[in-house]
């Protein structure tokens, strides 16, 4: 159906954060305000930018999917826009259900940007069989409430075709429309040599099983310039505070382990704001690995990056804006192919940069025919956007933690004493709770004792847990 309202006033934005945000690093991780992938903020940054007009002010949902404020959202907002990437894999299933019941309670129109359907690069959807009944009731429930689905490419449109959806539209994803229909990006060395800065990125799972891990150690054998950027929660904590408690503290063959050799030479680093991550990223000369948004973060710097494919979710949005690419699997099994010199030879940007008006009109037409304005068409392109964001002093990229000079270990210990207060103020109102509940105690009826003991052992893990 179309939208109830031709151009929505205040746009609520499915993100961990405003872009005008400013969190200390502690902040951050304590919150995760990157949603375990700091990734996500360039595509959410990117759609609060194009979407925030004269006319439209844009509002962070803190990534919150809360089904009880459904009122308070209908009440208070225009529309509610959904920036996605792969969201349709079966370890997403459970936050997909819950965001479904949301948008079914919800009376103004729902705008999906960029949802993924996530398989292997062949394209099989076999083991996508077992979540279909939750994909069906996701599109049925927004399909109610917009025009149509915007999806990152030509899998995830078969994928939803083959279940009987018509109104679907390849879009890509927001975050490559950050600066609107212009994209630069160009070589600016003949090759690649030993001295050239080069960035590096990889997750755990391609690390671990489809060989980042002998690249990244070939490549920081060869390139003393090398920074491996990582993008998990789980990788900024290991850096900031050396916090193995995660599961992926056990893949060791990735830099921002304590024990890899680039975390010692200090050349890792992990960005709580997209602002910081592009910035640092310009003066390198190449960008390559398996993280989709980490290349994505090269090519808005105006950095050349090729992405090594591993999933159906970063080849069918490489394939869709021409960005170049090769399969994780082929390159890893070979040295030389897998060489940045020979990856940054055979790139070329001239389909990525030369189609990509014909894309941001695509992009805009979709918005268009959802209601949605932009700031390149309704508004000042993104100027006062980028104006206010240069105003804040945003954070630097979180480091290694190798030092053990009393400034560094003052500022770790200063927040955690701080968080410790703040904790022991938690424990006195539980405690105070808990001295109330049991003067009330003789006033509950009988039947009620044993939900009043349970509800005491609640209480009591929570004062344990806090300690």
């Amino acid at each position: 159906m179309s939208p109830t309202v031709p151009h929505p006033k205040r746009i609520l934005l499915r993100s961990g954060k405003s872009p005008y945000d400013v969190f200390s690093v502690e902040q951050a991780l304590h919150q995760d305000v990157i949603a375990t992938n700091s990734g996500n903020l360039i595509f959410q940054d990117a759609a609060h930018k194009i979407l925030e007009t004269p006319d439209t002010e844009v509002f962070s949902n803190g990534g919150r999917t809360e089904v009880a404020a459904a009122a308070r959202i209908n009440a208070e907002y225009d529309a509610f826009v959904v920036p996605l990437a792969n969201a349709f894999r079966p370890s997403f299933e459970v936050a997909l259900q819950r965001l479904t019941r949301l948008i079914s309670k919800l009376r103004i129109p729902v705008v999906v940007l960029g949802v993924g359907a996530q398989t292997g690069v062949g394209y099989d959807a076999t083991r996508l069989k077992q979540i279909e009944p939750t994909v069906r009731a996701f599109c049925s429930a927004v399909l109610e409430r917009s025009a149509s689905i915007g999806v990152r490419g030509d899998f995830t449109e078969q994928y939803l075709r083959d279940m009987g959806f018509k109104d679907i539209e390849v879009i890509g994803c927001p975050s490559l429309f950050m600066h609107g229909r212009d994209l630069d990006v160009r070589k600016q060395a003949d090759g690649l040599t030993a001295e050239s800065r080069i960035a590096i990125n990889g997750s755990h799972s391609a690390v671990k099983k489809q060989g980042m891990g002998r690249i990244i150690s070939r490549t920081h054998e060869q390139y003393p310039n090398l920074r491996f950027i990582g993008q998990n929660l789980s990788d900024a904590r290991q850096l900031h505070w050396r916090d193995m408690s995660d599961p992926n503290a056990a893949v060791t063959a990735i830099p921002t382990h304590p024990d890899h050799p680039m975390y010692r030479e200090d050349k890792v680093r992990v960005y709580v704001d997209p602002i910081t991550w592009i910035d640092e990223l310009r003066p390198f000369d190449f960008s390559f690995g398996s993280r989709i948004h980490g290349n994505i973060a090269a090519l808005l710097a105006g950095t050349p990056a090729t992405v090594l494919c591993g999933d159906s979710r970063t080849l069918e949005l490489c394939r869709y804006f021409e960005i170049p690419h090769q399969r994780l699997d082929k390159v890893a099994k070979d040295p030389e192919a897998a060489d940045p010199a020979r990856l940054y030879e055979q790139a070329d940007f001239s389909g990525l940069t030369g189609n990509h008006a014909e894309r941001f009109d695509r992009f805009i037409g979709f918005l268009d025919k959802n209601g949605l304005q932009n700031t390149f068409t309704h508004g000042d392109g993104g100027a006062a956007f980028e104006k206010r964001m240069r105003s804040l002093a945003f954070p630097p990229g979180v480091r290694p933690w190798n030092d053990a000079d009393l400034s560094s270990l003052t500022t770790r210990f200063g927040w955690l004493h701080t968080q410790v207060g703040e904790l022991t103020k938690d424990n006195d109102r539980l405690r105070r709770e808990l001295a109330r509940s049991k003067r009330v105690k003789d006033a509950v009826p009988a039947p009620a004792a044993s939900v009043y003991r349970r509800a005491r052992r609640v209480v009591g893990r929570a004062l344990h847990s806090g300690k």
